[in-house]
């Protein structure tokens, strides 16, 4: 039986920016807004939140502490940065909402994106060697889970003696692990220490080669994108352009100082991908015009619901099984999506199992087997 895909979503700050070309919002946390968008994600069937991380962010580890307590069903992905936290104490942390929230968090692992941003925290370490530490973390990580006590570790980055926790993981599991980035180090990472290598978009066609290694190594493949649909194709393209007029110059050009100062292998690519697109379109259905000014996240998936749904169907076929979804405004966007876009989804998957169950009770008897 194929199994059906994943989509989760990316949580605002609030009720979402309206427009792809605004500034990041700084300086306050409307943590009502975000727990009315939790509780309506949970009512629409939203798989999981994204709670991101970033220096002009709240940090999503208090965040997702309340808003387990405040919802029932829908997960929590947590982005965090390993050098930020010890790994025993980020086990503790995480091991103790795993019980408030009955096991309702997942890992995001970012080994980071700047050398700037990182060293606002005071990590000077280059981007291979952020790695190399991401790996010595998630060790010590599923040590933890796998319940070694006490549990002792001298590594390259960290010294650990004799360490035990007394609360382990709900139910004796562990979180769900996606680990982010495109270099190689970070394919391996999540092959070895990840359940799910997340990378930013790109064409089904631009990603299946990409893929190829993770999945022959046994770990799923996830993509961070946009998306826009409506009623029909002429509709979304006039709300793209909608959400594209305006533009903040000053934004865009902070974007692009940023960018340049990164040493992060999959924001460089996005970028790089963007400036090959014609017309701002690296195909009929993915729009890269907002990259310059929202980042890799922000290529866009535009045309009429069933568009949508076709098109995202065609990444299944590339080795994607999950997909984390933001949108202009991102609360409509999301409705949209989970009311509109979602059924139709699910019908291409049920139609394929259909057509799968058919060919099998086709097949002569014997068929298949040496």
């Amino acid at each position: 039986m194929q199994e059906a895909l994943k989509f989760h979503w990316c949580s605002p700050l609030d009720s979402g920016q309206q427009k792809a070309t605004e500034k990041y919002r700084q300086g306050e946390l409307d943590f009502d807004g975000i727990v009315d968008f939790a509780q309506e994600a949970e009512q629409l069937g939203v798989d999981s939140l994204l709670m991101g991380i970033s220096y002009h962010m709240p940090d999503p580890l208090p965040m997702i502490g309340a808003l387990v307590r405040e919802t029932e069903k829908v997960k929590f992905i947590l982005a965090y940065r390993p050098g930020l936290i010890p790994p025993t104490l980020f086990t503790q942390v995480v091991n103790t909402i795993s019980w408030m929230g009955d096991g309702r968090i997942s890992l995001n692992l970012v080994a980071g994106i700047s050398p700037a941003e990182q060293a606002y925290y005071g990590d000077y370490l280059a981007h291979d060697e952020r790695y190399e530490r991401s790996n010595e973390f998630l060790d010590v990580l599923h040590r933890f889970w796998k319940g070694e006590k006490p549990l002792t570790h001298h590594g390259r980055h960290y010294r650990i003696d004799e360490a035990q926790l007394g609360l382990g993981y709900k139910d004796g599991g562990r979180p769900y692990i996606y680990i982010s980035g495109a270099s190689g180090v970070a394919q391996k990472t999540a092959i070895e220490h990840g359940d799910c290598w997340l990378r930013y978009g790109d064409t089904p066609e631009g990603l299946a080669d990409a893929v190829a290694p993770v999945l022959a190594g046994g770990c799923r493949v996830g993509t961070r994108m946009h998306v826009l649909s409506r009623d029909t194709r002429e509709e979304a393209l006039a709300d793209l352009a909608e959400t594209m007029r305006d533009p903040d110059e000053d934004h865009k050009a902070w974007v692009t100082s940023f960018v340049a100062a990164s040493d992060s292998q999959a924001v460089k690519n996005s970028f790089r991908l963007a400036e090959k697109a014609q017309g701002d379109w690296l195909s009929p259905y993915l729009y890269s015009g907002a990259v310059a000014y929202r980042g890799g996240p922000a290529l866009c998936v535009v045309g009429s619901h069933e568009e949508v749904a076709r098109y995202l169907y065609a990444y299944k076929a590339s080795g994607i099984s999950e997909f984390i979804f933001s949108g202009w405004p991102t609360r409509d966007e999301m409705r949209t999506f989970y009311t509109r876009v979602l059924p139709l989804i699910r019908d291409l998957e049920r139609a394929a199992q259909g057509s799968d169950e058919a060919d099998g009770d086709a097949r002569p008897a014997g068929a298949g087997h040496k």
